[in-house]
């Protein structure tokens, strides 16, 4: 079977075009600029060529292109959206008005010559066929998995960091394990916003598992060699923009911290890992400190072993706790990507055990 997993992050998209019947290490693999990050440097020649523009599309993931439009609002120049391009950069449409964009209906694009109209969306499902189809790629699929960071439709008034780990207690509270946060289409809630607006994006008619990037990325630090051989572990992403850890222990997650990466060093880092697996970290600390929170089930006297993925690892560079760092099939920036296709194997039964099979590579 074939899947395509794309995990998308704030610095980059890192594709894996899983096949089955191939050994993981010979499977097609693309690590491309983020969507976010390409979109932006769009606005950002808009703004240099003093063109106007104008947000078509669905909801996506913020960080870079928010701050591409800013700059472009404060240059004096016309910014336009309809309603869901919009609620990119914030839930509240009156916070994006005072950003200095109009909202428009999707038939009332300006009629001014020199318009920019940029189309937002995560995924880009075009683009990766075409990227495949340059190399004689077959593109033919039985899944798509896909890992976004959705901080959910917050409520007027509250904080999208509390509302987010909010989101993520609650999947804890019914069952905390990782396979817990991973979603078919028919399932995702109302509130993921950014994972309903990658489910329409896609264009064929197969299974879709929708994941969160930090889950996806712990599940497949699991599948590093040395990581696998430890019941008690704590695995660490840290991502681009944010830095998630997950405390296992036999399975079960034993709790979690949420945190913003460019905020954390090395030190702060490896005080954040010993209270979380002492059970000492509390979510208000976390969350006053500019993080998400953090979430803790149990602690221990003993730590834990600790696995580091994500393309920020020189955030522990000088860390007192000595993290390993997991390559997963050789590939560290892969992780998310076989996380999405372990994922696959929790949810979609039928395929389990062929998943299974070519990930431990007893598939020919």
């Amino acid at each position: 079977m074939r899947i395509l997993a794309v995990d998308i992050g704030t610095g980059t998209q890192d594709i894996l075009l899983f096949d089955s019947s191939k050994l993981v290490e010979n499977c097609v693999k693309i690590i491309m600029p983020s969507p976010t990050a390409l979109l932006a440097e769009r606005i950002s020649r808009a703004t240099a060529c003093g063109q106007p523009i104008m947000l078509t599309g669905m909801t996506m993931g913020g960080g870079p292109i928010k701050g591409a439009l800013s700059r472009h609002t404060e240059a004096g120049l016309a910014a336009y959206a309809t309603v869901e391009a919009a609620l990119t950069f914030h839930d509240d449409l009156d916070v994006v008005r005072g950003m200095g964009v109009s909202i428009v209906a999707p038939e009332e694009v300006p009629r001014l010559p020199d318009l920019e109209i940029i189309e937002l969306k995560d995924l880009d499902l075009a683009a990766i066929r075409q990227a495949l189809d340059a190399f004689s790629v077959g593109h033919q699929l039985d899944a798509i998995a896909v890992a976004v960071l959705d901080h959910g439709f917050a409520p007027p008034g509250m904080s999208n960091r509390r509302f987010r780990f909010e989101h993520l207690q609650r999947v804890m509270a019914k069952r905390p394990e990782l396979a817990a946060f991973a979603y078919l289409a028919q399932e995702i809630p109302d509130y993921l916003t950014r994972m309903q607006a990658v489910a329409k994006s896609i264009d064929v008619d197969v299974p879709l598992l929708l994941l969160d990037t930090g889950v996806a990325a712990a599940l497949g630090a699991l599948q590093d060699d040395e990581v696998s051989q430890h019941d008690d572990l704590l695995t660490v992403n840290t991502g681009n923009a944010h830095t998630i850890a997950f405390h296992l222990c036999g399975g079960w997650i034993g709790g979690l911290f949420e945190h913003h990466t460019r905020l954390l060093n090395a030190a702060s880092l490896d005080s954040l890992i010993t209270r979380l697996a002492r059970g000492t970290l509390t979510n208000d600390e976390v969350y006053d400190g500019g993080g998400h929170g953090a979430l803790v089930v149990g602690g221990e006297r003993r730590m834990p072993f600790v696995a580091i993925t994500g393309p920020r690892h020189d955030v522990t560079a000088g860390s007192s706790l000595s993290p390993h760092r997991a390559v997963p099939h050789g590939d560290t920036m892969l992780a998310g990507c076989y996380g999405l296709v372990s994922a696959c194997a929790l949810r979609m039964d039928d395929w389990r055990q062929e998943i299974e099979r070519a990930l431990t590579g007893s598939a020919r």
